[in-house]
């Protein structure tokens, strides 16, 4: 029998989403166990049940008091000691209730409909300013272009200087794309550019990302982002002296303990930046492989708000989530034992085929679209909301131009986030 570990290695969504895999394990395994083999100096590990179904994965998502998020934190690797796991469970996202419902109301208010409609305009002038700018260029990366709308969008929340807004992106290069070469040690800054709080910061970066033991550090652990949790806590420094409507004086304002406050500025300087830089390209990526659906949304631009959530569910940002069992229990027919590791993957539960008629087909109107790209449950997307207004912006922008692919596109090595290295193409 298959052991399927290639669903576990990055190596596999460098060339695409196993979604055939997915639609065969649907049918015969849909809870099925899959091995972690060592991935060059990262060790092996215990393995875990992948959850392959709709249905199941919502249960899953909205079930934390059988499947928790705070037990083994959410990343299918497990943290390398029980000081990186106890600094990780400080995080919003690998919380559970009631830990998690006191985090996410400290900052539910900057993610509202009415917050973000207040940032609605500069976002559209942003992206504008954005395609604009691109278009007549020639060959661009449009994942370079399109990394610039979250990171920008982010800066505005947290207050991040514009001059350091770079660094943002950085972290999250460094953080998402540890698994592969060409971003696990990115670094894009200007250092001459960035304020004497950036500069500052990059003099804590660690000098190596592998511990003294030889082996790789845990690319979310405090010793690997040194340089971000330094400008993290000298970025809030100024905003005691003077606070603003941002994110950061929110946060200083909730009574965070250290390593909350740490882990929620990890969290929006990693997780809404990375999202959408996957998202906005993979939904080009996936118009210009589905040239009769890209011509029917210019026809009728119209369609725009479902082609985003078939965008979204045809190229899932993040392709799926840990959570730990709390105790033992059955999930379409297989035992699962208390503290065994259970990964739901969104993939393959957006292409279910008891949920999505013909679910490999993209279509700019399929309507209803229940898809779980944002996830389920407690754990729902906060930035939502501000993700769609982003992917509008910018498909507002490059439906009335014409857009040709000119090179072959790149993946990201992740077994985490649906990524794109590379997007040559021209806009004119």
């Amino acid at each position: 029998m298959p052991t399927h570990e290639e669903i576990f290695l990055p190596a596999t969504y460098a060339e695409d989403v196993p979604y055939a895999t997915f639609r065969r394990l649907r049918a015969s395994a849909p809870v099925r166990w899959i091995p972690e083999p060592a991935v060059g100096p990262w060790p092996p590990g215990p393995g875990y049940w992948a959850v392959f179904r709709h249905a199941d994965v919502k249960h899953v998502l909205r079930t934390p008091e059988s499947f928790s998020s705070r037990l083994g934190a959410t990343q299918i690797r497990d943290p390398d000691t029980p000081e990186d796991l106890a600094f990780v469970r400080s995080m919003m996202l690998n919380q559970d209730p009631p830990g998690h419902t006191r985090l996410r109301r400290i900052v539910a208010a900057a993610f509202t409909p009415r917050a973000v409609r207040a940032l609605e305009a500069t976002i559209a002038a942003r992206a504008r300013d954005l395609i604009a700018g691109a278009a007549g260029q020639g060959e661009i990366d449009f994942v370079e272009v399109a990394a610039d709308l979250p990171v920008w969008t982010l800066a505005q929340i947290m207050g991040v200087p514009a001059e350091d807004r770079r660094l943002l992106y950085d972290w999250a290069s460094r953080v998402i794309g540890y698994q592969d070469p060409d971003h696990a040690d990115l670094s894009t800054a200007d250092q001459a550019s960035l304020t004497p709080l950036g500069r500052d910061a990059l003099t804590h970066r660690p000098r190596s990302l592998t511990g003294p033991d030889g082996r790789p550090m845990n690319p979310r652990s405090r010793a690997a982002l040194a340089d971000m949790f330094a400008y993290a806590h000298a970025l809030a420094d100024v905003k005691r002296h003077a606070p603003g409507e941002d994110i950061m004086s929110r946060m200083l304002a909730g009574g965070l303990t250290r390593s909350e406050f740490e882990n929620m500025f990890f969290l929006f300087a990693v997780a809404g930046n990375e999202t959408l830089r996957n998202a906005i390209p993979g939904g080009l990526l996936t118009l210009l492989d589905h040239p009769a659906e890209f011509r029917r949304l210019r026809e009728t631009p119209s369609h725009l708000a479902t082609a985003i959530e078939e965008m979204l569910r045809y190229w899932p940002p993040v392709m799926n989530f840990r959570r730990t069992a709390t105790h033992e229990t059955v999930l379409s027919g297989v035992r699962i034992r208390a503290g065994d590791k259970v990964v739901v993957y969104h993939a393959s539960a957006n292409r279910d085929e008891t949920v999505f008629p013909d679910p490999d087909r993209f279509d700019i109107t399929r309507t209803p679209n229940d898809h779980v790209s944002f996830g389920f449950g407690p754990h729902y997307c906060l930035g939502a909301h501000l993700a769609r207004t982003q992917m509008r912006a910018v498909f507002t922008e490059l439906l009335p131009l014409h857009v040709e692919r000119t090179g072959t596109p790149v993946r990201l090595a992740s077994n985490f986030q649906n990524g794109l290295k590379h997007l040559p193409v021209r806009l004119t």
